[in-house]
């Protein structure tokens, strides 16, 4: 007997593709293990042509609560090592990680003094405002070329129980637009996150267009129908809403998705249908090659913790299996820069276009050009 035939009577999904033989036997411990694994015997940066920067933007870099007062964390993220911590005034500053003096990594030891991040070396104590050393216990006088900028910081700010990050690859280019805040994350009526995680070895480049590529839905995931839906394109955030038939064990449901982004490192979606759910997907860049993801959902508690606690639990489970089932091509996919593209595709071009915007200009490009490392579909 076939495993098309073990699904239930009125199951939408199709037969099992290809990606699920990989992923079928994986259970428990194993399946999570296999999600932050390093995947090994993988092609370099330059052959699958990953090297064209990191797109600028707010970025989920650790969950609020996970960083107390006068805690200080090491953190990785483009290609850059850095140092986290939250002061006593209870606001959180970042910098570069190595100390000016000789090199010391101040986010393994490092400490918090007052509102300063002192290195766990001889104590050379960084502002996470300017960028200077304010302090040298030992010293008699700090030396003139710290007591000025010295080290990058970084923009930080909390919203959605996270903490988040502003990269640009420039340091002297501030914000330019902000983190949207997200009602159901400071609502009490919904569920503390239920989270999720992965490391992609994949471009978070390829990861976005993803969101696109309508034909994949069939032959990835399984879907009966390839879900259409109508696009929104602002100046800094994309969206769309997607109303689909939903294959589940308990037969084919109506459902809506509507899925937003505000730059590339703010995304979230909210399903309707058989359960109200809210995702906040948390993808950062740790390489160009390397991508961080965490999912948080959360859900009204009178339906996760009701009777259709089960129901809310399997749709979570589901989109789970799909980034899986992602990730099996993600973790290989090499950056196409002139693919051929057919009419079934979706509008990878437009998309395209539309992302370029958060890739700097190349150092010397002309004012008005819009120049960026991609190159439109088509």
């Amino acid at each position: 007997m076939s495993d098309a035939d073990h699904r239930p009577a009125g199951d939408a999904r199709t037969a099992p593709v290809a990606v699920w033989q990989i992923l079928e036997k994986m259970r428990g411990q194993e399946l999570i293990d296999w999600r932050m694994a390093e995947v090994k015997n993988r092609a370099s940066i330059e052959e699958r042509k990953l090297d064209i920067g990191f797109p600028f933007g707010w970025y989920p870099v650790l969950l609020t609560k996970d960083l107390a007062v006068g805690e200080v964390k090491p953190l990785r993220y483009f290609s850059t090592d850095l140092a986290i911590w939250r002061g006593e005034d209870g606001q959180v500053r970042m910098v570069d990680a190595y100390c000016k003096h000789l090199g010391a990594h101040m986010g393994h030891g490092g400490k918090v003094h007052g509102n300063l991040l002192e290195c766990p070396f001889h104590a050379w104590r960084y502002d996470g405002e300017e960028g200077v050393v304010k302090d040298i216990p030992y010293a008699k006088a700090i030396p003139p070329q710290v007591k000025r900028k010295c080290t990058r910081t970084w923009h930080v700010t909390e919203a959605n129980r996270w903490v988040w990050m502003w990269y640009h690859p420039d340091p002297n280019v501030a914000p330019l637009f902000d983190v949207v805040h997200l009602p159901e994350c400071s609502d009490p009526d919904w569920t503390d996150f239920d989270v999720f995680e992965w490391n992609v070895y994949g471009s978070i480049q390829n990861m976005a267009e993803n969101g696109v590529d309508v034909a994949h839905f069939k032959y990835i995931h399984g879907t009966a129908n390839v879900p259409l839906g109508e696009l929104r394109w602002g100046d800094w955030g994309r969206g769309a809403d997607v109303k689909a038939k939903m294959g589940t064990p308990w037969g084919e449901v109506d459902g809506q998705i509507s899925y937003d982004t505000m730059g590339p490192g703010q995304s979230w979606t909210r399903f309707t249908g058989i359960s109200e759910t809210l995702l906040v997907a948390c993808i950062i860049p740790v390489e160009l090659d390397h991508c961080h993801t965490r999912f948080c959902f959360t859900q009204p508690k009178a339906q996760a913790e009701g009777e259709r606690a089960g129901v809310a639990k399997a749709i979570i489970r589901d989109i789970c299996k799909q980034y899986d089932q992602d990730k099996v091509v993600w973790d290989r996919q090499k950056y196409e820069a002139n693919p051929i593209i057919c009419d079934g595709d979706g509008p990878i071009p437009q998309f395209r276009k539309f992302y370029s915007r958060y890739y700097a200009k190349p150092e010397g490009a002309p004012e008005g050009d819009n120049v960026s490392p991609l190159r439109a579909a088509g």
